[in-house]
């Protein structure tokens, strides 16, 4: 399993448009991806779990991939991180 954090950055936090980019990149990835942010976790492939964490703005998720490619996926997410939230 890979873990990293991210710090949102996004003024409306994980709102409709970025959290389902996010969702749509999490999709493409063939691991599995679990965000945790305020005690509760959610499967990052499903729009209203994501939606359910009420991330804001500032909050800091804690993103954990695994799987075969975790190590590829995780990267991968925490580009998509770096440049869409």
């Amino acid at each position: 399993m890979k873990n990293f954090q991210y710090k949102i950055k996004e003024e409306e936090g994980l709102h409709a448009r970025p959290a389902g980019l996010l969702v749509k990149c999490a999709q493409g990835v063939s691991s599995a991806v679990t965000i945790a942010c305020h005690g509760k976790q959610a499967d990052a492939k499903r729009l209203f779990s994501v939606m359910g964490l009420a991330v804001r703005q500032g909050d800091v998720i804690d993103v954990a991939v695994s799987g075969k490619s975790e190590d590829a996926d995780a990267r991968t997410m925490e580009d998509f991180c770096r440049k869409n939230l």
